[in-house]
């Protein structure tokens, strides 16, 4: 088990109280994963060797994909890569403008030392690197040309790692920042990173400081990106993961802001292979791939990335990687893990009064309330666990074998039709989604 800080061992369960998914130190508790993790390890270890790749995460809810996902996450940045985790919405993320995606992207940029936001970090990390290899080869940072020397080395390895696709504003504003800050002007520089990741919101007087005008567009952000993977790798890092988390928020959207996003997807997975080092994942689910107004919907996507199965078993090397639900000793198993971290004042009493029996207890109380499909709502026997823990914790006299009762709590709308069996409304059934290229 990873050694994990009271502050982390805190997070975990603050996040759990609210039906959350940790961000960090869930490889603590990850049980019955070791299969889709390997895969994803795999995956990682072709990104480390150059490869430009991408993975689809398919489960019904409560599979465990956002869980899966950080997982990969927190994987990614302990093998040294930069990583991303951006959430479908249908209110701050229209996935069909890719400049919409790239902001997110570079907001939520992280590596094991920056959370978020890292882009900055990463820049001086790159900088760091250039001024230490022309120390290294003799020459003199003292010396009054050795400033430009780093501004004509950061174009030249820039153009190279790119092979000149990377657009000249992103060069020149590159270059701007490192004088910036060489002259102490650092919110200047600084707004001039945030235009880098893609804000609207940066004055006109740091644009023209950098000889730039507008924002990045959506036609010129994978450029864009191209250009920061490169600044990544060259920083250091393995290279880039970039989770794109509930992509099923896709089907309700309107058709044509539906039509679009798949289409944005198609091209994603079309280009892929030639961002070398970068590792896209989606999670999505059954739905989303299968419908025709979803994947199913795009010939051109679903060839590529169908999911195919013989007789219930199926590779998890294909592009789509099936997680399989919760069951009941899963669910024993996560518990018995989760008693172990629990951060309380009396251990052995806690051993005691939330023991082996009284998990069993509220495993099959959840099974019994759930139709006996464990896998549905693995989220809510978690969030009860934690309150009989917390209970027991807060409170001498609670005996939870003798005092509790549980009732399912109140499902969301997606649970409720994972239970029932009905599909959530999207749109209804229609024809093909229409092939176009949306940047």
């Amino acid at each position: 088990m990873s050694t994990l800080s009271r502050k982390d061992v805190e997070h975990i369960f603050e996040s759990l109280r609210k039906g959350l998914v940790p961000e960090r130190g869930i490889d603590t508790f990850a049980v019955g994963v070791d299969k889709a993790r390997g895969e994803l390890h795999r995956q990682l270890d072709l990104a480390k060797d150059g490869e430009g790749s991408i993975k689809f995460l398919r489960g019904g809810y409560g599979c465990g994909k956002t869980f899966m996902a950080r997982l990969c996450l927190l994987d990614a940045q302990a093998q040294g890569f930069a990583t991303s985790f951006v959430v479908v919405s249908d209110n701050d993320l229209k996935f069909h403008r890719f400049d919409d995606v790239y902001r997110k992207v570079m907001t939520e940029l992280g590596t094991a030392s920056c959370p978020r936001g890292a882009l900055g970090d990463i820049l001086d990390r790159w900088i760091g690197r250039v001024e230490e290899g022309l120390i290294a080869a003799g020459e003199d940072d003292e010396a009054p040309d050795f400033d430009a020397k780093v501004l004509k080395r950061l174009e030249s390895d820039l153009a190279q790692k790119t092979q000149g696709a990377a657009p000249q504003d992103f060069v020149r504003v590159i270059q701007t920042i490192f004088e910036l800050k060489q002259k102490g002007e650092v919110a200047e520089a600084g707004a001039l990173i945030s235009w880098l990741g893609g804000s609207g919101n940066v004055s006109a007087s740091a644009k023209k400081a950098a000889g730039i005008k507008g924002d990045i567009g959506s036609r010129d952000a994978l450029d864009y990106l191209r250009g920061a993977l490169e600044i990544v790798k060259a920083a250091g890092y393995q290279g880039l993961v970039i989770i794109i988390d509930e992509a099923e928020t896709i089907l309700r959207m309107r058709s044509d802001s539906r039509h679009k996003s798949l289409n944005g997807i198609r091209q994603i997975a079309d280009a892929a292979g030639s961002y070398h080092g970068l590792l896209w994942v989606f999670t999505g689910t059954p739905e989303f791939f299968d419908t025709r107004h979803g994947v199913a919907g795009l010939a051109p996507l679903h060839d590529r990335i169908r999911f195919l199965e013989q007789d219930g078993f199926a590779s998890s090397r294909q592009a789509q990687l099936a997680l399989r639900p919760f069951d009941s000793e899963r669910l024993r198993q996560v518990a018995a893990k989760l008693r172990e971290l629990y951060p309380a004042s009396d251990g052995t009493r806690l051993d005691q009064k939330v023991s082996t029996e009284f998990i069993d207890r509220l495993v099959q109380e959840v099974t019994k309330g759930f139709k006996g499909d464990v896998g549905v709502v693995p989220r809510q026997f978690l969030r009860e666990l934690v309150t009989q823990m917390d209970l027991v914790e807060e409170e001498d006299a609670y005996d939870p074998m003798k005092q509790y009762g549980f009732e399912p709590a109140e499902l969301s709308a997606e649970e409720q039709h994972a239970l029932s069996g009905v599909k959530a409304e999207s749109g209804g059934e229609e024809g093909p989604v229409p092939e176009e290229d949306v940047w």
